[in-house]
């Protein structure tokens, strides 16, 4: 049986797999990207700090899915993992597609 609290956690987990997705990928190749140590977008913030950003959101998140790890044999937990991984992954790229490179 599934506890309760792992349905609230894994609102949150894929939330930051995929935040950091952009922040580290950005950082990486040299980029600047906004964070929220610089007021968000149309502020941009250096690459280290995304590569930083991104490897933190990387680490939380996968401590989310450390502690989840009985659950993620559970279908409507893996379900609600992946459907709001996508939600949010296409959420980020609608509101930074515009940004300037």
């Amino acid at each position: 049986m599934t506890e309760w609290w792992h349905y609230l956690v894994a609102v949150f987990a894929p939330l930051f797999l995929v935040n950091g997705i952009p922040h580290f990928v950005s950082g990486t190749m040299g980029r600047t990207f906004p964070t929220p140590f610089v007021g968000g977008p149309p502020n941009l913030d250096t690459p280290q700090r995304n590569v930083l950003w991104g490897g933190l959101n990387w680490l939380v998140g996968g401590m989310l899915l450390w502690l989840l790890r009985d659950s993620l044999g559970e279908p409507i937990i893996v379900a609600e993992l992946i459907a709001l991984g996508w939600a949010f992954a296409f959420f980020l790229a609608r509101t930074f597609s515009g940004l300037p490179r």
